[in-house]
């Protein structure tokens, strides 16, 4: 027998995005229910992204701001207001994956409207002509049916996977350079220190950028999972190219250290370079995988994982687990690398603490790029950076959240350029063209598809998409999402047909940035 239920709005994906949607929405009086396959809500932000993607604070305004504001008061609490720790969570953008879900699920709870069902993945969409009016969803832990029906439905997975089942037209890989006319697009090699395209043919494929998973290490011994053998699986050979970055002075600090700041990390010019680390509070460590080495070894594992089906899906995430451990046992224990690069490393464990049913290791694969909405409107590199098409400020009637971080791509293939630079796809932090830029609501919705509105895996281009893709800009345009339905579910209209100058209006209460003023003085 299957169960059904009925709410007002149903949002499928716990990402920060989806969260943000989830609580707008309750806020505003409705009943939610909020479905996330995983067990438990928050996608990156609780899963080991603990420094937020935010270079201009200005612009990323709202509920965003509110919960940097919660992790700032939790961490005054805890450790007191004049502590290192509250430093280090730098006014509540920088944080533990244990305080980001503590936080996140606190905002869920006090708005006693919101039903989660954790570990359950939608299967169908139940369409009444282009109208997605139910989804069918299992429960992955007892493989029970239940069939929910909503007003309105927001897609916020990273995939893409809702607006998929309903039909929804989207694209998969990157634009070819001539299809919006984008300098960056393609296939390209590119010089990320001195902002030049190297080559590339600029062609269309089916590629995204790589994934990863984002490390959350200890330094307290006392709280230190040590890994005492290599992982199932272990290859050397996938991390010997390391050596090569080393010698070749490619793990040297980059440009902007030696004109700007002076100083360097200690871990550049070592091993230790095949990561970049960032302090957090309770002695912990935010570790990405630096894609700037030649040697980076995720990109094209992450190929068929976006049309695969759950069992698939879950064999690519464990490749990229396996890979991630791999790379910490070589940094720790391989003999070939100097013992202090190796001492260096073994600072760095699991935290006994963190991720604590799973291993100790982040339960989210890092999906930059997924499906891209093909929507009322496409946001292109010309929306979000100056191009000579678009060398000033683009101003939408309809605009419902700020973007401004550069446009970063993790390398896509494996491949070098001839002279050993980059890494192919690779478009390291564009800031020097990136601009704060408007993004409009049409760009939620899908063309052919009605009742459902997309705030994470949106309509933009591959190069577009590398600015918007960050967790701050997803929350933002969550909250769009729920004041959106909310609109919606109050005049009884169609997510396209509704009253954007109310989204707006109730938007900007919330204190959401609609624009960026110094654009137009």
């Amino acid at each position: 027998m299957i169960k059904e239920a009925k709410y007002e709005v149903v949002v499928v994906g716990g990402t920060p995005g989806g969260l943000a949607s989830a609580i707008t929405a309750a806020r505003l009086g409705h009943e939610v229910v909020l479905i996330e396959s995983h067990r438990h809500l928050g996608g990156m932000t609780a899963s080991g992204l603990g420094k937020s993607d935010v270079e201009q604070k200005e612009f990323i305004g709202g509920l965003f701001r509110e919960f940097t504001g919660k992790v700032l008061n939790h961490y005054k609490e805890k450790y007191g207001s004049d502590s290192k720790d509250v430093k280090l969570c730098r006014e509540g953008y920088y944080f533990e994956p244990s305080v980001a879900e503590l936080v996140l699920n606190q905002m869920v709870k006090e708005t006693k409207k919101i039903r989660v069902l954790t570990n359950h993945t939608v299967q169908e969409a139940g369409m009444e002509g282009k109208s997605i009016k139910e989804v069918m969803v299992i429960n992955n832990g007892a493989d029970e049916l239940l069939k929910i029906s909503g007003g309105v439905f927001i897609d916020a997975t990273y995939e893409g996977d809702l607006y998929a089942l309903a039909g929804a037209d989207y694209r998969l890989g990157r634009e070819g350079r001539t299809d919006f006319n984008e300098p960056h697009a393609g296939e390209i090699f590119y010089d990320y220190e001195n902002g030049k395209i190297l080559g590339g043919s600029g062609e269309a494929d089916d590629r995204v950028q790589a994934y990863t998973y984002r490390y959350c290490f200890t330094t307290n011994p006392q709280n230190s999972l040590v890994l005492e053998e290599p992982p199932a699986g272990y290859d050397r050979a996938l991390y010997t190219p390391y050596f090569e970055d080393l010698s070749s002075g490619r793990f040297k600090p980059p440009k902007e250290f030696h004109e700007g700041w002076g100083y360097y990390p200690e871990h550049f010019n070592t091993m230790v370079r095949a990561l970049s680390v960032t302090d957090l509070p309770n002695g912990k460590v935010d570790a990405n995988t630096n894609p700037r080495a030649l040697a980076f070894p995720f990109p094209e594992v992450n190929k068929g994982y976006i049309e695969a089906n759950a069992n698939r899906r879950k064999q690519i995430s464990d490749d990229h687990r396996q890979i991630s451990l791999g790379l910490m046992w070589f940094l720790q224990n391989d003999q070939e690398i100097p013992e202090e690069h190796r001492k260096m490393a073994r600072q760095y464990h699991l935290p006994l603490d963190e991720f604590t049913d799973n291993n100790n290791f982040p339960f989210q694969l890092y999906v930059r790029e997924g499906r891209r909405l093909k929507g009322e409107y496409t946001l292109t590199q010309h929306d979000v950076a100056i191009t000579e098409e678009a060398p000033g400020f683009v101003k939408h009637p309809d605009t419902i959240a700020m973007g401004e971080f550069p446009v970063d791509s993790f390398p896509v293939t494996k491949r070098p350029d001839k002279d050993k630079i980059v890494l192919e796809g690779y478009l390291g932090m564009m800031a020097h063209l990136t601009r704060p830029y408007e993004i409009p609501y049409r760009a939620m919705l899908p063309t052919a598809v009605d009742g459902l509105i997309v705030p994470v895996a949106l309509s933009a281009t591959h190069v577009g998409f590398c600015s918007v893709r960050m967790e701050p800009t997803w929350m933002s345009l969550g909250q769009a999402a729920g004041v959106a339905a909310h609109v919606c579910l109050q005049s009884h209209e169609l997510p396209r047909n509704v009253k954007v100058s109310e989204v707006r209006r109730i938007l900007e209460s919330q204190g959401q940035v609609l624009t960026n003023a110094l654009a137009h003085e």
